[in-house]
């Protein structure tokens, strides 16, 4: 009888049928908005390569970069061996929650060799071994990104996430916001980078990484093609329905769109779903819902052909049975 529940639906249902309707520049504006204001907060890159391993078919670089003030972002360059004079396309590969970007690298948490085993897949080497350039940002939040009184306690899967995000909503910004800043940033550095064709640049991530993944790709226009893995479906289906993660929530987000017309701003350029049949977390049903109303949007710019998916049997993980051959062509 005292329940809030038919209270936060009467506010879904206001928000949902209150939203006006708006063309895809002024959605991009408001999401802008939304997200909260970084300009002006830039910093000189200023890469510093503090690691350079050489393996089998491929260099791996780690760098260190400048993002905004009193942040600097650990990023693991993945380079090809083959064809070093060759320019080559990049991909900006978005980890989710975990220990942060070694996931993506065939690392442990503490730097050990891992074989894949964990959601991430190594999807990062799966792509470098196709010929890209791979630049692995680590996310704020995360591994060596945490704030200092979570360094070294906990589990190594822990995050910082709550702490940034709350402090960051108090002064009217978004711990989402950031992420896509500093992943932008990430772009600024890729376009200093002599081996890579700066017309070929494309962005995937899981999860979390799909979030910044996706809402990265619709503000900037140098990604030019994108996969989203484990992140696709609507608020009111996925972050709304469990206790998700502070990073997932963007006040006002709702009384404009719903998270397909969000994603729907990378349109027309290439789209990529992939989603697990078993991911606990966004549930199948409402992928194919999103992917529906997806289709909608790519339809209106006559480039449905621009939009794939892959539905898979699995889990919160990601597959890359389709995807990472879908990039590639998108690329080359």
């Amino acid at each position: 009888m005292f329940s809030p529940d038919a209270y936060l639906d009467y506010l879904y249902q206001e928000a949902i049928a209150n939203q006006e309707q708006k063309d895809q520049n002024q959605l991009l504006v408001k999401f802008e908005e939304l997200l909260g204001d970084f300009s002006g907060q830039d910093q000189p890159l200023n890469p510093e390569i503090i690691e350079r391993v050489e393996l089998d078919s491929y260099t791996r670089l780690g760098v260190v970069i400048s993002t905004v003030k009193h942040l600097k972002m650990p990023v693991y360059v993945l380079i090809p061996n083959h064809e070093p004079k060759k320019k080559k396309p990049a991909v900006l590969a978005i980890h989710g929650h975990g220990y942060g970007n070694k996931a993506l690298v065939g690392l442990n948490h503490d730097g050990t060799r891992i074989d894949g085993g964990e959601y991430h897949k190594n999807f990062a080497i799966e792509l470098v071994k196709r010929g890209t350039v791979v630049l692995v940002p680590e996310l704020v939040g995360f591994g060596d990104r945490k704030r200092k009184v979570d360094q070294g306690i906990g589990k190594p899967t822990d995050n910082s996430c709550y702490m940034i995000a709350s402090q960051l909503l108090l002064v009217g910004k978004t711990l989402a916001g950031l992420r896509v800043h500093e992943c932008k940033r990430v772009l600024d550095f890729i376009e200093t980078l002599t081996e890579v064709d700066q017309e070929k640049i494309a962005c995937m991530g899981i999860s979390g990484g799909g979030l910044v993944a996706g809402f990265t790709s619709a503000l900037d226009q140098r990604i030019r093609a994108t996969v989203i893995s484990g992140y696709t479906n609507t608020f009111k289906t996925s972050i709304m329905a469990r206790r998700h993660c502070l990073d997932n929530y963007i006040p006002g987000i709702l009384n404009e769109a719903e998270m397909p017309e969000w994603l729907g701003l990378i349109a027309p350029r290439p789209l990529f779903i992939e989603a697990g049949t078993e991911d606990h977390l966004f549930p199948v049903e409402y992928v194919h819902y999103a992917i529906e109303r997806l289709t909608t949007i790519y339809r209106s710019f006559n480039a449905e052909s621009m939009l794939d998916a892959h539905i898979f049997p699995g889990g919160h993980e990601i597959n890359g049975q389709k995807s990472f051959d879908w990039i590639i062509n998108q690329l080359t």
